[in-house]
């Protein structure tokens, strides 16, 4: 089941990676519409994000109920796998608000 949780973060990882080159390489009228797509980059990411925890949640709340179906291993696993997860996403946001901030310093 661990090797499970695994296999999906990295296949979701080279889901992400893979959209963010087919972007930029094979979109060019994406720099005409990128408030749009990378607006629906961003919603994709945090709905992941919000998924992993509800889905990290239901399952630390079934342990506590005592599903026997539940093993410990699995409910940490997903609560890691939301954490880094959030972690990421509000790394990206951050580097998101530098640059924006950089750019409104700029000198015109």
């Amino acid at each position: 089941m661990i090797n499970n949780n695994i296999n999906q973060m990295l296949n979701q990882m080279r889901a992400i990676e893979s959209m963010a080159k087919n972007q930029s390489v094979n979109e060019p009228k994406a720099a005409a519409d990128g408030a749009g797509s990378f607006a629906n980059m961003m919603q994709k990411a945090i709905d992941q994000v919000n998924t992993s925890q509800m889905q990290a949640a239901e399952l630390s709340k079934a342990l506590e109920m005592g599903d026997p179906n539940v093993d410990l291993a699995e409910v940490m696993v997903a609560m890691q796998k939301s954490s880094v997860s959030f972690q990421a996403l509000t790394e990206v946001r951050n580097k998101l608000l530098t640059a924006y901030q950089d750019v409104m310093n700029m000198p015109v």
